[in-house]
């Protein structure tokens, strides 16, 4: 499996809180977010892990440069618009490849629901994508996402207009079909994950929701306890 992080945000909430290292430098339990991710999908035996970050993380290239002398890690540099703006160009930067594990930096869940995860997805090979949904909200501005009976997603909302007890969790798995789409997004004048989303149920294809117990966005200081705690309870 090739696996691709998006780390270029800015980090904006938490500076305005005291926070000034760069967001996925950010510790859990003494345990840097882009670390513990980067662990996560290494148990994976991953072909690649490749990762964006903004222009202005120095402290974070260094990082990552180090770790890429003994990991498969590549690290593109590129200031974004959006978070879709940072997966169009790390894909631009990758040989093609047929399936794709994307996250956020700032997604924390169990290790073990992610190698679930991973496995379902390809023991799936008819399924365009499977996203990581959860029913733990404490987010400003939630994508819920709507299922059938078959966990098919059927919707993508901005409010909760379905009474669905999901939203999306920031880990997307997606073969060659739904990894075309997101330059066809952004080249409409689209910029965000959502709308891409949207699309790909647009444009019928076969996504399905994988639902974790709990995942954690961290956005501001009080998330970090959160997901400290959260982590503790899981081990």
């Amino acid at each position: 499996m090739n696996y691709a992080i998006i780390a270029a945000g800015e980090g904006s909430r938490l500076a305005r809180e005291g926070i000034t290292l760069p967001k996925p430098m950010v510790s859990l339990n003494g345990q840097m977010l882009i670390d513990r991710l980067i662990g996560i999908f290494m148990d994976t035996n991953p072909e690649s892990i490749r990762v964006i970050i903004n222009e202005d993380s120095d402290p974070l290239a260094e990082h990552l440069l180090a770790l890429s002398e003994t990991l498969p890690i590549a690290v593109v540099r590129q200031s974004t618009p959006s978070s879709l703006h940072s997966f169009h160009e790390l894909l631009k930067t990758m040989p093609a490849v047929d399936a794709l594990c994307l996250a956020t930096t700032d997604t924390v869940f169990k290790e073990d629901e992610f190698r679930a995860f991973i496995t379902e997805f390809e023991r799936r090979p008819e399924l365009d994508g499977l996203m990581a949904v959860t029913t733990f909200v404490d987010d400003e501005s939630p994508l819920f996402v709507t299922v059938d009976a078959t966990q098919a997603i059927v919707a993508f909302t901005d409010k909760n207009t379905t009474d669905t007890p999901y939203i999306s969790g920031g880990v997307y798995a997606l073969r060659k079909k739904a990894l075309e789409a997101v330059g066809q997004v952004v080249e409409s004048g689209n910029s965000r994950m959502r709308n891409f989303q949207r699309y790909l149920l647009e444009k019928e294809l076969a996504i399905q929701a994988y639902p974790f117990a709990k995942i954690v966005d961290v956005d501001h200081v009080r998330d970090i306890e959160t997901a400290e705690l959260f982590l503790s309870e899981a081990n």
